[in-house]
């Protein structure tokens, strides 16, 4: 079987990427239909961590990461590293050297479906990270795999350029040829819940104003004075 490294790939581009990463990831999975959304297991190593890139994708053996250091090799500044192993482990793939690495190339992330180690360092690094698992089993560096290849990474496909947005509600994946539709769309519902926001500080109930009153009576439930209604059986 033949592995392969992608060098030159299609990236999402950057105005859209940054406005996608202001946005966050509850309002960029909203805004795109709520698709696209990691497993919710993908926790950052530390709780400020929020990044936004475009994707570079690494299909890796279990308890081996020689294919994360080729992948340093054709990325580009503003890229995130999405890592999915070809069968389930929780090894420590990822540590203080790699994250050294990465950001001498300009590597702002990593998103991996397995375990990391050296957490603190990381931190201590700004370099964020979302994984699966934190352990300090390390692996080997004797498997091929493929670097630039469609991959899913906890539960979500993800193809080379796509846009991650990742922070302490998790990890989306935009894809690269909607990433300006959503950007636009999730800047139209910051909008929109900013007046919200302000309808809600006033004292307005969304009861009200989202019309959830006609749908609780077209449910059949009804406000009732409990006081009332037991008096009412005592006759």
């Amino acid at each position: 079987m033949s592995h392969k490294i992608i060098r030159s790939i299609r990236r999402a581009d950057r105005e859209p990427v940054k406005i996608l990463g202001d946005s966050g990831v509850a309002t960029v999975h909203e805004a795109q239909g709520r698709v696209g959304l990691m497993r919710p297991y993908m926790r950052p190593i530390y709780p400020t961590a929020k990044v936004a890139g475009t994707a570079v994708t690494i299909s890796i053996a279990p308890g081996d990461n020689l294919m994360i250091h080729a992948s340093i090799a054709v990325c580009q500044p503003g890229d995130i590293l999405v890592v999915a192993p070809t069968s389930e482990c929780t090894d420590g793939y990822f540590g203080e050297l790699l994250g050294v690495s990465c950001q001498a190339h300009g590597i702002v992330g990593l998103i991996i479906d397995a375990g990391v180690r050296d957490t603190v360092e990381l931190a201590a690094m700004n370099f964020p990270v979302w994984s699966k698992a934190v352990s300090s089993q390390g692996t080997v560096k004797n498997v091929p795999g493929d670097v630039n290849i469609p991959v899913v990474c906890a539960g979500a496909l993800v193809n080379p350029g796509d846009v991650i947005v990742a922070d302490a509600d998790g990890v989306v994946v935009v894809a690269r040829e909607r990433a300006a539709e959503v950007a636009s769309a999730s800047q139209q519902r910051i909008a929109k819940e900013e007046k919200t926001r302000e309808r809600l500080r006033k004292g307005e109930l969304g009861l009200d104003f989202y019309g959830m009153r006609a749908k609780l009576k077209e449910l059949g439930v009804e406000f009732v004075d409990e006081e009332a209604e037991s008096s009412s059986a005592g006759r």
